[in-house]
């Protein structure tokens, strides 16, 4: 496409004279701002792909990914009904779960938290719930004084395995003096931490049996929790569990539940995407400016080339390479280095905390512990396309002028 003689000179102009060092300093912070803006975008959509996805993982890992309630008491004979639910194609556990609202206690410092009744079973098979308890152990999670409570919870309380804690019901017991607190002490046999902060500082979890004599729930459960082999298939699955579980339920997804906070993820999404996409195009902007300046520079020289011989698409291809090359190795650079800062965000989020003394992800804000990152091959090949498309098209009026001067013009006015 390019023959050598164009190659050649399309490369001696990129490397300009002394007296032509301010346009080479214009293309200069033009592939820099290329470079920059692709790595900037890149990292920003890994970091909003890893965001995402860690939530989603998070959420649907503690909470299931579709809730079956009763309409208007709590579900009885519920073990028949997560037989009948898990019956349903598509479904690969179902969680008999008792939850409720108390105040949670310990060494004078009180905390509201959310405690979960769960059978020990359902919790182990629970892979992050499993994964995630560190000091203690499952096998004490047992009985009618046992609990897990999270990491960050547990912190705030100053509480370690083998300590107590006092939950108080807000639903007190009536007396002839008048509604007295509902209060007990359990043991604490571990803490777990999952990641999320939302969860590791409210939930605390307790055998399902103690939960039920807790909340006054006898033979009842507050909920089942449902977990499917796809989780973008809760939607067509409503239907199958809402037949086979009855009337007198409703249905509660993921989507619906944690529609509010995904959305809110889109948009900030794709507004950071148009954002970051205008540093791309001011740097391909840039590269115009620098082209035509090259061009009013080198109008004797495009004079000289076209007395002997050379045509206009040769002059076009010569100015077209020259710019284009500008853009082909800011796009390169970009995605090199949006790569690799994605690859080790965690190590530099470290560092730079380190550096500066600051706190840069704070877990309670951003609802993780860490920075995650995700990289989509697709993402960053449209991210490279847009780079090299829009330095592409930059170059063709700055060419097109180039290939449009007229020799005796030119020569007449040096």
């Amino acid at each position: 496409m390019f023959s050598p003689f164009e190659r050649m000179v399309a490369l001696r102009y990129l490397r300009a004279r002394r007296r032509e060092g301010f346009i080479s300093v214009i293309a200069g912070f033009s592939l820099v701002g290329i470079a920059l803006g692709v790595a900037t975008l890149i990292i920003v959509m890994a970091v909003m792909n890893g965001f995402r996805q860690e939530l989603l993982g998070r959420i649907l890992g503690v909470g299931g990914h579709l809730s079956v309630h009763g309409i208007e008491r709590p579900l009885e004979d519920f073990d028949s009904l997560a037989a009948a639910v898990g019956g349903v194609e598509g479904v690969v556990s179902v969680t008999p779960v008792v939850e409720g609202q108390v105040m949670a206690t310990a060494g004078g410092v009180a905390a509201g938290a959310l405690v979960r009744g769960i059978r020990p079973a359902d919790f182990a098979r629970r892979a992050i719930l499993n994964d995630s308890v560190r000091p203690g152990s499952l096998e004490a999670f047992t009985g009618d004084d046992a609990v897990i409570v999270g990491s960050h919870l547990a912190r705030r309380l100053k509480l370690r395995a083998g300590d107590r804690i006092t939950l108080i019901s807000p639903e007190g017991n009536v007396t002839a003096f008048g509604t007295v607190p509902r209060l007990r002490g359990y043991r604490v046999v571990a803490t777990f931490n999952v990641g999320m902060y939302e969860y590791d500082s409210t939930f605390i979890y307790m055998p399902l049996a103690a939960a039920q004599v807790f909340f006054r729930l006898p033979g009842a459960v507050s909920f089942l929790e449902v977990i499917l082999d796809d989780p973008d298939r809760v939607a067509a699955a409503r239907g199958d569990v809402l037949a086979a579980a009855g009337a007198g339920v409703r249905l509660i997804d993921w989507q619906r539940a944690n529609a509010s906070l995904f959305n809110a993820l889109e948009v900030e999404r794709n507004v950071m995407f148009l954002i970051l996409t205008l540093i791309i195009l001011v740097a391909a902007l840039n590269i115009v400016s620098s082209l035509i300046m090259l061009v009013k520079d080198k109008g004797r020289d495009i004079a000289i080339l076209r007395t002997m011989g050379a045509t206009r698409g040769m002059i076009t291809r010569i100015f077209f390479l020259s710019g284009a090359s500008i853009g082909v190795i800011g796009t390169f650079m970009g995605v090199v280095l949006g790569l690799a800062f994605a690859d080790n965000i965690e190590i530099i989020r470290g560092w730079l905390e380190s550096l500066t003394g600051t706190e840069l992800f704070a877990a309670e804000i951003y609802f993780l512990s860490r920075l995650p990152a995700e990289v989509d091959p697709a993402e960053v090949a449209v991210v490279a396309a847009m780079g090299l498309g829009l330095s592409f098209l930059a170059t063709i009026y700055p060419a097109w002028r180039a290939a449009r001067l007229d020799p005796v013009e030119a020569l007449r006015y040096e």
